[in-house]
């Protein structure tokens, strides 16, 4: 049984991913084949500038690193660059985009999301990311994905075309279950949307101590509450959502929480005790991190994980060729499928 999910090196990664994604990882890496991907081919859809596609070993490094910090074992679980089996993820691309029309794309809500932070019309590989990611989820035969609630409908998308191309041609892929985060998407720091790089409203799984207390100290509360013998409201606070997420002192967050309801705590102490509880949730990720952070080893470990994944996938490619008959095509010219 087989899991894989993974990220766009386009930078740091965050609590948001944390609790979206990664956090699930961790808990299913044991009882699954963990592939992780380095996704700098769907990075290309909104990041394709040169200066992008250059800072893209830098960020594969720093998002193994972020995932190793979080718990993930690279002695367990496989990390591996897309663009690493590009040639014979596209031969599979190619062979199955006919399996989905393009009205059932346009329906995908997160296309729309995508395009407009990129404020152009949608490029063509912006309508196909969610077949790309069909691909790599099936090429590896892919049992379950661990998703943010903003890729469900991809898992959809990738469920629907296993279905067509099994029913079609012979039975290839399982069709993947999509594991949806306990937790809700984060809210950023601002309170306003959820955390995320482009809008600068992250704390990063790699801040450091002032970098994270400067971050809390930002955060929004209760707008109506403008001295601190008012009361406040708890609900929907952003302050008291990271308390409940990353506070391990749960007896500490419901004194502060009834504290700030009767107006008897200041917004400056609850941000402060929410700083330290970050930065202490995160000390074990610091060490970690610190175990891994050679460039040596991460480089091993992304290329070790590419070599297998391009076996992996090769397998699957000759399945897909096999069962749709191309085999026979080639066999009647003595053509050579290596």
């Amino acid at each position: 049984m087989r899991l894989l999910t993974g990220d766009r090196p386009t930078g740091k990664l965050h609590l948001g991913h944390y609790v979206g994604t990664i956090k699930n990882r961790v808990k299913y890496q044991y009882d699954y084949d963990c592939l992780f991907i380095i996704a700098d081919l769907h990075m290309l859809t909104t990041k394709r500038s040169t200066q992008n596609i250059k800072d893209i070993s830098g960020n594969a490094r720093s998002a193994v690193l972020d995932m190793i910090s979080c718990g993930i074992d690279p002695y367990k679980s496989r990390f591996y660059l897309q663009s690493g089996v590009m040639d014979i993820i596209g031969s599979i691309y190619f062979l199955m985009n006919n399996l989905i029309t393009v009205n059932r794309l346009n329906r995908v809500p997160s296309l729309k999301d995508m395009a407009n932070d990129i404020n152009e019309e949608m490029p063509y590989g912006l309508l196909g990311y969610p077949v790309l990611q069909a691909i790599d989820i099936l090429g590896y035969k892919a049992n379950i994905v661990p998703v943010g609630k903003d890729n469900l409908s991809h898992v959809e998308v990738t469920r629907e075309i296993a279905k067509r191309f099994n029913n079609e041609y012979g039975e290839v892929f399982p069709i993947p279950e999509p594991v949806k985060s306990i937790d809700s998407s984060l809210v950023g720091i601002d309170g306003k949307r959820k955390m995320s790089k482009s809008l600068g409203n992250s704390i990063y799984i790699s801040d450091n101590d002032e970098e994270i207390t400067a971050k809390v100290m930002k955060m929004p509360t209760d707008p109506n509450r403008i001295r601190p013998d008012i009361p406040g409201k708890v609900e929907g606070n952003t302050v008291f959502i990271y308390h409940d997420l990353f506070n391990k002192n749960k007896q500490e967050v419901e004194e502060l929480k009834e504290r700030y309801r009767a107006g008897k705590v200041g917004d400056v102490e609850v941000k402060k005790r929410l700083s330290n509880a970050i930065i202490n949730y995160l000390e074990p990720f610091r060490e970690r991190r610190r175990e891994y952070e050679s460039v040596d080893k991460l480089n091993k470990l992304i290329a070790d994980g590419t070599f297998y994944a391009r076996e992996e996938f090769y397998k699957t490619y000759i399945d897909v060729v096999n069962v749709m008959g191309y085999n026979k095509v080639w066999q009647g010219f003595n053509l050579n499928t290596k």
